[in-house]
C-alpha cells in the first residue's frame, strides 16, 4: 500500500486535521516510512513466537490500603468560609 495525498485528505478530513503543502508532504512521507517498517516486520518469521502481554514478569507490589482519621469533619468545616452542620456549601455552577 502506497500513501499519497488523497489517502492524506481523507484521513485529514475523517480527523478534522488541516496540513499545508509542506506538513502534508511531511506527512506522507511520515506514514510511508511506517508502511515500510511494517512490511520489514511482516517478513520476520514469528511461527514460535508465544505473543506477549506483559513486557517483562514484574509484578507490581502494592500497600494495602488503610483507612486513616487525619483530621475530623469539624475541623474540615472549621477551614471553610460557608458550611452548614455537615457539609461545604458552594456556590451553584450548574443551571438545570
Amino acid at each position: 500500500m502506497k500513501i499519497d495525498h488523497a489517502t492524506v485528505d481523507k484521513l485529514a478530513d475523517l480527523a478534522k486535521l488541516e496540513f499545508d503543502k509542506e506538513g502534508k508532504e511531511a506527512i506522507v512521507k511520515d506514514l510511508n516510512r511506517i508502511l515500510t517498517f511494517i512490511d520489514k516486520l511482516n517478513e520476520l518469521d514469528t511461527t514460535n513466537v508465544e505473543p506477549l502481554i506483559y513486557m517483562s514478569d514484574e509484578v507490581n507490589i502494592l500497600r494495602e490500603d488503610e483507612v486513616k482519621h487525619d483530621i475530623t469533619q469539624d475541623e474540615a468545616l472549621k477551614n471553610s468560609p460557608k458550611h452548614d452542620s455537615d457539609y461545604f456549601k458552594m456556590p451553584k455552577v450548574i443551571d438545570k
